[in-house]
């Protein structure tokens, strides 16, 4: 089965630093083929029989600490990325803006009534929508300006999240194919 992990804050702000090429070599010391790595913010594609998502989750956060780094990782399939891709909440913004149009992925499904109460405290121009583990979020103007984020941290959206735009979410679902 393919997959990708997802790495949480790696290569962010100079924090975290992980070599893609360390990353690949770790991925391939466990036992998984095919592995490919993508752009430097802790993206990888693999293969393997493991089929829970929950134990490749796992594995790959405690062998991370052999290279001394402690992360959140999530993993998603390739039925998983299509599916994401599928359920676009925001065809535009995919089209006219992909690179400030962001898929935040976690762990477990965005709350009930979250995204309702964001307008308590912020009314910017972002769009949200939480469909299934992943919400998406449109950013319309200058995403490093948006105050959308201390909105969601104020809220206490979960933590367990990383998130990647519309342009890296298509090319892991090439990699994955």
């Amino acid at each position: 089965m393919r997959w990708a992990a997802l790495l949480k804050g790696v290569n962010v702000g100079g924090n975290r630093k992980l070599p893609m090429a360390d990353l690949k070599m770790l991925i391939e010391s466990l036992g998984y083929t095919a592995v490919k790595t993508l752009l430097a913010s802790g993206n990888v594609v693999f293969s393997c029989d493991e089929s829970d998502g929950a134990v490749i989750e796992a594995g790959l956060e405690q062998a991370l600490t052999t290279l001394g780094l402690t992360t959140d990782v999530l993993v998603r399939n390739q039925a998983d990325i299509e599916g994401i891709l599928t359920a676009n909440p925001f065809p535009d913004a995919a089209t006219d803006h992909p690179s400030h149009y962001v898929v935040a992925f976690h762990r477990d499904p965005v709350p009930d009534g979250l995204i309702a109460r964001v307008p308590e405290l912020y009314q910017g121009p972002e769009r949200m929508a939480a469909i299934g583990r992943e919400l998406y979020v449109d950013y319309a103007d200058n995403i490093g300006e948006s105050k959308l984020p201390q909105a969601m941290a104020k809220l206490k959206f979960p933590k367990l999240a990383t998130a990647r735009n519309w342009n890296t979410v298509l090319k892991l679902r090439a990699l994955l194919a």
